[in-house]
């Protein structure tokens, strides 16, 4: 079957970074129609009809009465159709899966939108401080004791914290500092940032020096020297809007999430480009490997060593940047990935 090919079409949407001008291909086997279901995410269902799913903004296309059409449900229908132009585009239009409540009688949805990616993969990277500078860390309030000098502490225990400005915040998260994140072949003080690992949330009982502080929740136990910075609602767009950088993005995989060695779809990497370098929340890159050097056969000298063209090894999107650093989740893998993997523009 030949590959149809999908023009530029934005109907309904709005999508940051530049236009895209080259055309985006179609499956070979996508359907003319589909129905969304229940864990279903736009990136899946745009790569039933699309040959690169993360372009599926400048595609999509709703009907003008229906309302909130980024929102897209259960049962809504997904159709491949073409316009006046025949330019190809995929249409949603509305299911029903609504109740009638009484006695004003209006149709309210029982279900909820789906998402772009797998948000419960993603959920630990969005909520709270995830890197710190070594600016962040001397300037952060730190714990001296907790009660009775105990060794560790943990929920509903009083911890004494240095540090703390007087009558300002009251509610804290209690971090502890992780590996430092560094590039490839740096220096020991060359440092991109350090992971900042959430370990509980406490709330000031009184202001003083030191102050006397109450562990409201933990995930960890809290030890002497964990430092404190004021509890944020760090809230996240979840529409995640696939799109390409604005400029030539030339960086590197420097970690992985979670201590795995192989990296493959929906796990979450860091990477060496931050908002300094114009990277933002869904930023699409893809990741390349080195290529392989080989000795050429029909060479007279064994020094004569051939370099073999970099390997694309799958696709990632931008989930939350910092200054030097981002989270990027990987959402194709065409073969496992590596720390110290290349990332470019797609």
């Amino acid at each position: 079957m030949l590959i149809r090919k999908l023009v530029i079409f934005i109907f309904g949407i709005i999508i940051s970074g530049p236009i895209i001008a080259d055309e985006i291909a179609l499956r070979p086997d996508h359907p003319n129609r589909y129905v969304v279901v229940k864990g279903d995410t736009l990136w899946d269902i745009s790569a039933r009809f699309l040959e690169t799913p993360w372009r599926w903004p400048e595609v999509w296309s709703f009907n003008p009465q229906i309302k909130n059409p980024h929102l897209i449900y259960p049962g809504d229908v997904v159709s491949l159709v073409y316009d006046e132009q025949g330019r190809p585009m995929l249409k949603v239009d509305r299911g029903q899966p609504t109740v009638k409540l009484s006695p004003k009688v209006r149709a309210t949805r029982v279900d909820t939108p789906i998402p772009t990616i797998p948000l419960n993969a993603i959920q630990q990277f969005l909520g709270q401080p995830q890197v710190i500078s070594e600016r962040e860390i001397n300037n952060a309030a730190y714990i001296v004791a907790s009660s009775e000098q105990h060794l560790i502490a943990g929920k509903g225990d009083n911890i004494y914290v240095r540090g703390l400005i007087s009558n300002s915040e009251t509610n804290y998260s209690v971090i502890r500092i992780g590996d430092p994140y560094r590039n490839e072949g740096a220096k020991p003080d060359d440092i991109l940032g350090y992971e900042a690992i959430l370990v509980a949330d406490a709330l000031v009982e009184d202001f003083g020096d030191p102050a006397t502080l109450r562990i409201i929740e933990s995930s960890r136990e809290v030890i002497v020297g964990d430092r404190l910075l004021p509890k944020q609602d760090y809230g996240f767009d979840q529409t995640f809007i696939p799109h390409p950088p604005d400029n030539p993005i030339e960086g590197q995989i420097i970690d992985v999430m979670d201590g795995v060695s192989r990296i493959g779809q929906y796990q979450t990497v860091v990477i060496n480009k931050g908002e300094r370098d114009g990277i933002e929340t869904g930023h699409v890159l893809a990741v390349f490997q080195t290529g392989a050097k080989i000795r050429d056969p029909r060479a007279d000298k064994s020094s004569d060593i051939v370099s073999l063209p970099d390997v694309r090894a799958g696709l990632v999107m931008v989930i939350r940047s910092f200054d030097h650093l981002s989270y990027a989740m990987v959402m194709e893998s065409a073969r496992d990935m590596r720390v110290y993997d290349y990332v470019r523009n797609p």
